[in-house]
């Protein structure tokens, strides 16, 4: 009984680790599409448009701000994991198997979490959960 104490906290918890997953995550989007925060590989430098490096930017900046405000969560979180799971398999993986040797911790680690919010939903401060009380 003792570990369950503070299992009331778990939704305010997730809705926390949403935003943070989120607004961290949309960072490297800002980074890929205007070259902010040191650009893509420290140069300033920002993905080509419609390269494939931009519509990861795209992804990263749009669907983590949509993340942060926990709207459209579930669709969102699926499409977010899998892009991390294709980046980590196409650039990371080729380097070697294990992600701390690859580079390729974020990768995997943003993809588990986006896995976790596909399947346990955006907890109660979002967009997601306003619009379904108000609908009622």
């Amino acid at each position: 009984m003792a570990g369950t104490t503070f299992q009331w906290l778990e939704p305010h918890a997730r809705s926390f680790l949403r935003i943070v997953a989120g607004f961290m995550f949309s960072l490297h989007g800002f980074q890929k599409l205007f070259g902010l925060f040191g650009g893509i590989g420290g140069s300033g430098a920002h993905a080509q448009v419609l390269s494939l490096l931009w519509v990861a930017g795209l992804l990263e900046t749009f669907g983590g701000v949509l993340i942060i405000l926990g709207l459209f969560t579930c669709p969102v979180a699926f499409i977010l994991s899998g892009e991390m799971a294709v980046g980590y398999f196409r650039m990371h993986m080729p380097r070697g198997f294990w992600p701390i040797q690859n580079g390729g911790e974020l990768a995997a680690l943003y993809c588990f979490i986006f896995l976790y919010f596909f399947t346990a939903g955006p907890g109660p401060w979002s967009f997601d959960r306003w619009f379904r009380k108000k609908s009622k």
